[in-house]
């Protein structure tokens, strides 16, 4: 029987797993949560997918997506540095990261996840960058009050230990990199200070 998740809660990240769950393809076989955190996305995955993959660089984070991971017998999570673990090469029809790929070398990270995914396959990211041009700043200044009070409104929160890093690359230089590597892929901009890129491999 499948463990009851602990009291929901939700941020600013957790508001970017809806469109995650809607970008995954119909059928998916194999998910790839790069960055899983507690777990609490690749839970959801897992209801839709044949079988999901969590990684994560945090020991304490691993230990409690695996506490939470009974009654979800094709969900695995693997403790390790996503540029180096041991993953299947093209294994998988779905990856998704949500808030993680800052935390690590952005091209290196994208790169290996194109590598990772099978042909037909997508991918898609949402992110956190930092403000640089004015048309930036400004999209943030004018964001702001919709973002306090979403967060009070919600009560934001998340789970206790999770490892937090400030975004050296901007938005631009975010969607620069991206549309270099990932030729055709889609970008928008969120309100709550995120952005997301999907992308799909092209089949052979």
């Amino acid at each position: 029987m499948r463990q009851a998740d602990p009291k929901p809660y939700w941020n600013t990240n957790v508001a970017r797993h809806p469109g995650i769950i809607r970008a995954m393809p119909e059928g998916c076989g194999d998910a790839l949560d790069v960055g899983c955190g507690d777990g609490l996305l690749a839970r959801k995955l897992a209801e839709r997918a044949k079988r999901v993959t969590g990684v994560d660089n945090s020991p304490e984070m691993i230990a409690c997506a695996r506490d939470l991971a009974d009654g979800y017998p094709d969900l695995t999570f693997v403790e390790g540095d996503f540029l180096t673990a041991d993953l299947p090469a093209a294994g998988y029809d779905f990856i998704c990261s949500v808030t993680t790929i800052h935390h690590m070398d952005f091209e290196a990270a994208l790169i290996r996840m194109r590598e990772l995914l099978r042909p037909g396959g997508r991918l898609t990211v949402a992110g956190l960058a930092r403000e640089a041009s004015v048309a930036e700043w400004a999209a943030m200044i004018a964001a702001a009050p919709v973002v306090r009070i979403t967060k009070v409104l919600r009560r934001a929160r998340g789970p206790e230990g999770m490892p937090v890093a400030v975004p050296q690359m901007s938005y631009g230089q975010v969607r620069a990199a991206a549309r270099r590597l990932l030729p055709g892929m889609h970008y928008r901009r969120h309100v709550l200070r995120r952005y997301s890129l999907t992308w799909e491999k092209p089949a052979r």
